[in-house]
């Protein structure tokens, strides 16, 4: 409600993300793996295991069409980014080694990490080894951990082809750290007429968007300089395709839209055709 809002500092004009009804970890249980070929370990971000897990399904079937084995580590793990931003250094730090023990033995024997949420690929490409600097382990973790756009793109895979029109929101650590142009190449294999626009920061950034006062009205502000505009002046049957939680909140919430991980349109691809579906293509909230 909004008084519980104001105590906890929340924007009253926000919606806080809703919960998945089933996480992803408990869909992945009872799921019977389909691929044969080698490993993946795909890493179930908080976000994505809690408030989106469609986006891991979807990736896992993608995987598994292309013939890989999917993982998913035994332990509950975080990449301490919430905790970086708020400078909880330390903390972030006892988390990342449980991360970098229980992830060892797969990562030592060559086994790729697949990461849904650009911002946690980017905690293992950059920030681990500036905080494990003399780790082994930490670096072969960040040698090994790839977007799925940059698994798929580097390993060969073709995508279905899609036949519409895409409105793409690219990530800042995605820009900034890891490699968009694969998943970008991956768009354009598929057929899709695809714009990027180009907007920068979406304004989200994680819990940013969410804070009262100022805060928000810079996340506002940061989204109405290009991509919210962007968004709203598309045409209802282009595809919005965003890959961060932050990203798509933003946009669903300020533009009416509800874009679509790149797992996500790959499998709707896979399994629609060529066409799509319509539903998908305007965003409606759970197509």
């Amino acid at each position: 409600g909004r008084a519980l809002k104001q105590l906890a500092g929340v924007e009253p004009a926000r919606q806080a993300p809703a919960f998945a009804a089933r996480t992803f970890r408990s869909w992945f249980a009872g799921h019977q793996p389909a691929g044969e070929g080698s490993p993946v370990l795909l890493w179930p971000d908080t976000f994505t295991n809690h408030f989106q897990p469609e986006v891991a399904i979807a990736a896992v079937r993608v995987l598994e069409s292309a013939g890989y084995r999917v993982r998913v580590p035994d332990a509950v793990l975080c990449c301490g980014r919430p905790l970086f931003d708020y400078g909880m250094v330390p903390t972030a730090k006892r988390w990342l080694r449980r991360t970098i023990g229980a992830l060892r033995e797969q990562v030592s024997a060559g086994v790729p990490v697949v990461g849904l949420e650009p911002s946690c690929v980017a905690v293992f490409r950059d920030e681990l080894t500036n905080l494990f600097p003399d780790d082994e382990d930490a670096h072969r973790l960040a040698r090994g951990t790839v977007t799925l756009g940059e698994f798929l793109a580097r390993n060969g895979y073709r995508p279905p082809p899609l036949r519409r029109d895409a409105l793409v929101q690219t990530h800042c650590h995605d820009t900034a750290v890891l490699d968009p142009a694969a998943g970008h190449r991956l768009l354009s294999d598929m057929g899709l007429r695809v714009a990027h626009p180009d907007s920068g920061c979406c304004g989200m950034a994680g819990s940013f968007g969410y804070e009262q006062g100022e805060r928000h009205r810079v996340s506002v502000a940061a989204g109405e300089r290009v991509i919210l505009p962007a968004v709203r002046a598309a045409d209802p049957e282009t595809i919005i395709v965003a890959d961060g939680f932050s990203c798509r909140e933003q946009i669903a919430q300020l533009a009416g839209r509800r874009p679509l991980h790149l797992a996500q349109l790959l499998w709707l691809a896979h399994e629609h055709g060529p066409e799509g579906r319509p539903s998908v293509a305007k965003g409606t909230p759970h197509g």
